[in-house]
């Protein structure tokens, strides 16, 4: 049975954005939480925990995002089949969400474990997918159609359009993609150069450069990758750490100047099914492996060598998916067919311990995980 939430949460959520007080863009650094995107097609939510010393987590509520979940034709564990669809945008104390199903994008105001509905903006395609932040610069990944990224401004607590920002990626997707079609995650280099799209489509990394003025390149410069390339993130040195779900593997990367992206290591597979997401987390580069229900733990070294620490650092999550780390501490990973967020304490060597199950209230058809 449906939340109670859902009949009613989206008027609240308006009446309050509309009545409420503006929450201190400061607030989001007093307190320590847990978001979760419900992603539910009949109503997305972002289900708020409080995050206790120890790691454990305390369900608060639910809030309505004022759209709509969705789902990626043949997508299973993953219905976005993407990373990076719920980010924060730290200095405005912001929380940022896509609606796959409606084809907008929400935003809160963040107090501890507390969140104020303040927008609720068309994203510039089809079923947006995912979310990129550098400073006050964010971009939303549109995954159907075409696939597109969009850019918005931050300033004042509210995102604004960028005129003539949108760029097409040339995918030829239905406006609801196939999973394994789709572009996976928008990201910057830690720079903020230049933008970054993984699409599963054609196998590519798509690079844009980054103007002064924030808006991108007029097309990306395709580089060939291996086999479903999916998440990233980036190392110390800035090198991206890509993942490949048809490989289970992991590979390093350079970003050129001139958009172009240069192998540093080779790929190292994990021997799993399936590497789909990665957090990096106390000098360990974690990858969720959705086809093992389990997590494993890499190491890049200083000269950008992948190395395979643990090919099942935890194992027993259904569905893996999205994760999120906190001070290097504990780790959060998604299951999506539990409908349920697994916790681990993060030890000696970066080994991981299980120390709750927190259940996600209409969380069937969850993704997006960030912690504050």
């Amino acid at each position: 049975m449906k939340s109670p939430i859902r009949l009613f949460g989206v008027l609240v959520a308006v009446a309050a954005a509309a009545i409420g007080a503006v929450v201190p863009a400061q607030a989001a650094q007093s307190g320590h939480a847990v978001f979760v995107q419900t992603n539910d097609l009949e109503g997305n939510g972002i289900a708020a925990y409080h995050r206790s010393a120890d790691g454990t987590l305390s369900y608060v509520t639910t809030y309505s995002t004022g759209g709509l979940g969705g789902r990626a034709a043949g997508a299973g564990s993953d219905p976005l089949a993407s990373q990076g669809s719920l980010q924060v945008v730290p200095e405005e104390g912001l929380l940022l969400a896509v609606n796959a199903g409606s084809d907008t994008i929400s935003v809160f105001q963040v107090d501890g474990d507390r969140l104020q509905l303040t927008q609720v903006l068309p994203s510039g395609g089809p079923f947006p997918a995912a979310l990129a932040v550098h400073d006050n610069l964010v971009y939303v990944l549109d995954a159907g159609g075409q696939g597109y990224v969009s850019g918005y401004r931050v300033a004042g607590g509210k995102l604004h359009p960028i005129e003539n920002s949108t760029r097409t990626l040339l995918l030829g997707n239905a406006d609801t993609p196939f999973f394994l079609g789709s572009p996976a995650q928008v990201g910057f280099t830690p720079d903020g150069g230049h933008l970054i799209v993984t699409t599963k489509t054609h196998n590519t990394v798509d690079v844009f450069s980054v103007g002064p003025d924030g808006r991108p390149s007029a097309a990306p410069t395709k580089n060939a990758a291996g086999p479903v390339p999916f998440a990233f993130v980036f190392d110390s040195a800035g090198r991206m750490v890509l993942n490949y779900a048809g490989t289970s593997s992991l590979q390093t990367f350079t970003v050129n100047d001139d958009n172009t992206i240069t192998a540093v290591s080779t790929a190292t597979s994990d021997g799993q099914i399936a590497a789909c997401w990665a957090t990096a987390a106390a000098g360990f580069a974690y990858a969720s492996n959705t086809g093992s229900g389990s997590v494993s733990q890499f190491r890049v070294t200083s000269g950008g060598a992948v190395t395979l620490v643990n090919s099942v650092a935890a194992s027993g999550i259904p569905g893996a998916i999205d994760s999120s780390a906190a001070a290097g501490e504990f780790l959060y990973v998604q299951s999506g067919t539990s409908a349920s967020v697994y916790v681990f304490s993060i030890g000696a060597g970066g080994s991981l311990t299980r120390i709750q199950i927190a259940n996600v209230l209409d969380g069937d058809d969850q993704e997006g995980i960030v912690v504050i």
